[in-house]
């Protein structure tokens, strides 16, 4: 409950400044774009959108878009990750669920699993907030790569420029 104020107006906008070092907000209207080139390949039929990338804490926020069905890879977090499947499914081998449009999904540190689309899906979208990394192991741990915020502006970077938006297209992503 707020308290006691001169607030006769719920209408009316904040009126102060807001802090001189706070960091301006990222509005993405059309959050899966027409324009393919804001896609970003990682794989001949695996790529991602980013919303925001997040450099002073370590984690970034992206559409993953898989557009075949079969396994897209198996990797471990060090640190939580939020998922919600706006199109088609997917599931990990290692467990008994099945993640379907509308289905929201955490995954704690530590978790290790390899995500498959199923054959009957032609084209999968979720929104994924992934915070730390994104390690690559096979299936006795043994690491085989890694994908942090870093690595994603980089692949961002890369592929603005070589699509004639510019490297610089990424940094409205970037806090």
């Amino acid at each position: 409950m707020p308290l006691e104020s001169e607030d006769h107006d719920p209408m009316m906008p904040y009126q102060l400044p807001f802090p001189k070092d706070a960091q301006d907000e990222i509005v993405v209207p059309s959050a899966i774009p027409e324009d393919e080139r804001i896609w970003v390949p990682q794989t001949e039929t695996v790529s991602f959108r980013p919303l925001c990338l997040n450099r002073g804490q370590g984690y970034w926020m992206n559409l993953l878009r898989v557009r075949q069905s079969g396994v897209l890879s198996r990797h471990r977090h060090s640190m939580p990750v939020h998922g919600f499947v706006l199109k088609g499914r997917w599931y990990y081998l290692e467990h008994d669920w099945e993640a379907t449009e509308g289905s929201y999904v955490y995954e704690p540190p530590g978790e290790t699993h390899t995500l498959v689309v199923p054959e009957d899906v032609d084209e999968m979208i979720t929104y994924f907030q992934v915070n730390g990394a994104m390690i690559y192991v096979d299936p006795y741990g043994k690491v085989q790569g890694y994908e942090d915020v870093f690595t994603k502006i980089d692949m961002c970077r890369k592929h603005y420029a070589e699509v004639g938006l510019g490297e610089d297209y990424v940094d409205q992503f970037i806090r």
